[in-house]
This record gives C-alpha cells, structure tokens and sequence, in this order.
C-alpha cells in the first residue's frame, strides 16, 4: 500500500491541497497531512504514518523535503521505514527506495550526512580548543563564590552545622556541599 505524507508550516498559511492531490495521483490509498515545520520532530501525523507502514508498503512524499529539512532527520526518518519493510519515494525528486538506484541515492544522503556530522564534530572540537587557549572554560558557573564554598567547608568541618543545614543557609542543594567536602579532603 502507498501512505502519503503532506506537510505545511504553520507560519505560512499554506495548505496541503496541491500535495494531497499529487499524492493521489500516484496512488496512495492512505494520506497523512500536518501543519508544522519540517525541522521539529514532534510531528503527531508523521509518527502515525510511520508506525502505519508494513512490510511492502510504500512511504510518499511530494518533495524530500516536506519530510524533514534536516539530513540526520531524513535519514531517520527512512531507517524507520526500512525498520518496518517499507520502502520510500519522493514524487518531485524521483527517489524510490524500491529501485537499486533509489537505494544507491539513499546510500549516497547517507555518506553526505556523515561527511556533515565528521565536519560538525571537527569544527567543534576545534573551536573548544581555541577558547580553552584564550582561557574560556566550559561548564556551569558555580552557585558559590570562592569564599561561599571556603566558608561552607568550614562550618562542616568543624562541626558548627551539618551539610544538610549548610545547604540550606547557602541556598543550594545538599550534593554541592558534598562535593565541595569531598573535594577539600582530596587537597
């Protein structure tokens, strides 16, 4: 069976007519249509669709992307539908994942989509690496100052109150002060 899938954004005032309209012409017994924007992946009809597709079936878009506008989601998206036997076509594109080339050109989005996230973990990398050399440190910024943290210590230690109520008088949550105890035992 052929399940269609139509695609709008909510921002602009579109309709699905014009796809719902080419996904009958090619067939399809079944349409799902969702107003939402192709880079969320909370989308109720696409899940739907999804989960609908048996072994045989058929996932139909009008354009690759009405889908997805992300490869990574893209290429999720079509795992998925691999997951359930089915296979993929897109009208405009003429992708079909029922034909050897249609495969081969899925392989081919794949192969790009990993160059793109090799590249995404490369720049990051480096960019981390070049603040690190300026002197930025990563991370959250700590809920005490340096005398906060001294002074927390030290009403621990010597007794004066417990963790639990220095958490407290600080205003943060009892794991800190813990680790700030455990911290000061390891210096």
């Amino acid at each position: 069976m052929l399940v269609g899938y139509a695609r709008v954004s909510k921002i602009d005032q579109q309709t699905t007519v014009a796809q719902v309209q080419e996904l009958k012409r090619a067939g399809c017994k079944r349409i799902y249509q969702e107003n939402a924007s192709g880079g969320r992946w909370d989308r109720p009809e696409l899940h739907k669709a999804l989960e609908q597709l048996r072994e045989g079936d058929i996932l139909v878009v009008w354009k690759l992307d009405r889908l997805s506008r992300s490869l990574k989601d893209l290429l999720t998206i079509l795992e998925k539908a691999t997951q359930a036997g089915a296979g993929f076509r897109s009208l405009t594109e003429n992708i079909d994942t029922t034909t050897s080339a249609g495969r081969m050109m899925m392989q081919m989005l794949g192969a790009f989509a990993e160059f793109e996230r090799s590249m995404i973990r490369e720049r990051t990398r480096l960019g981390l690496q070049a603040a690190r050399e300026r002197g930025r440190v990563g991370g959250r910024l700590p809920k005490l100052s340096v005398h906060q943290r001294a002074e927390a210590v030290k009403m621990v230690t010597s007794g004066q109150t417990s963790a639990a109520e220095a958490a407290r008088l600080f205003g943060v949550h009892r794991s800190n002060i813990s680790r700030l105890l455990a911290q000061s035992r390891q210096t």
